[in-house]
């Protein structure tokens, strides 16, 4: 898999938007993301292929498991849905609503080739394009090992948010998560979600972790994380052969919660 085409770039209305995939799943939709082109018109007809031998290789997993997860996954991830929470625009859309849609639009699986080709669905791909005015960036590297979906998730949440700080209510984590009720009480949420995913993102990601419980009378209703980057990269030397740098290697070299603007400005690209 192309290194210059590992970026992932979501809108913030995904990254806060509620559904459930399975790591395998995550692992192919993400690696889809990262070949969307944005600097040109992109439709919904544009196929985007996953092979097992990537993931394995991305992944860092055996090739035999590779190969039955994309499998699996090329099964439900037609039926997959994510529900997106509309907020009005005074244009196209005049009040509050929640837009139920699905990932992708048609899966077909090679299995002489290990191999996938996914169509997203249309009304998917504006959130994936990097079109919407606010949206999320980052390497796929960056999640390519981790092992808990819930993991990924909350690595993106924060990524999401500069400063290193981020409160989330309770019930919003549990809505963007589907956990419904599952996990009623916070020493069982704390123990299958929440530390989990936090082992993953100190073990894989290039950020490191806290996070602690808010009260509001008796009741725990809020989750604050602090995070920061587990060391400064170094300064980034001047190309040899090129003076600007590729999507991925700008990705590679961002912080959390950095803006793609900010990023380029500090390691000096032009824009």
């Amino acid at each position: 898999m192309d290194s210059d085409r590992q970026l992932v770039v979501k809108s913030n209305h995904i990254i806060e938007a509620s559904y459930r995939l399975s790591v395998a799943e995550q692992r192919v939709i993400l690696s889809a993301i990262s070949q969307v082109r944005r600097d040109k018109p992109v439709t919904d007809e544009v196929l985007y292929s996953v092979t097992a031998a990537e993931l394995a290789e991305l992944c860092g997993t055996d090739p035999k498991t590779a190969y039955r997860d994309l499998q699996n996954a090329a099964e439900r991830l037609q039926t997959r849905r994510v529900s997106l929470v509309l907020e009005p625009d005074g244009v196209t859309i005049r009040s509050r609503r929640r837009r139920v849609t699905c990932w992708v639009q048609t899966v077909d699986y090679i299995d002489q080739e290990g191999r996938i080709e996914m169509r997203f669905g249309k009304d998917i791909l504006p959130y994936l394009t990097g079109l919407q005015r606010e949206f999320t960036r980052y390497a796929l590297s960056d999640v390519a090992k981790m092992t808990s979906a819930y993991g990924i998730r909350l690595y993106e949440l924060l990524v999401q948010w500069s400063g290193g700080h981020r409160e989330i209510a309770l019930d919003d984590l549990r809505r963007w998560l589907q956990l419904e009720d599952r996990y009623p009480s916070i020493k069982d949420l704390k123990r299958r979600v929440l530390d989990p995913a936090v082992e993953q993102i100190n073990e894989h990601s290039p950020m490191m972790v806290t996070w602690s419980q808010r009260k509001t009378g008796r009741k725990v209703t809020h989750l604050t994380f602090e995070f920061c980057l587990k060391k400064t990269p170094e300064k980034l030397a001047k190309p040899k052969r090129k003076t600007k740098l590729t999507d991925a290697e700008v990705a590679q070299h961002s912080r959390p919660g950095e803006s793609w603007e900010d990023a380029r400005k500090r390691l000096g690209q032009p824009a």
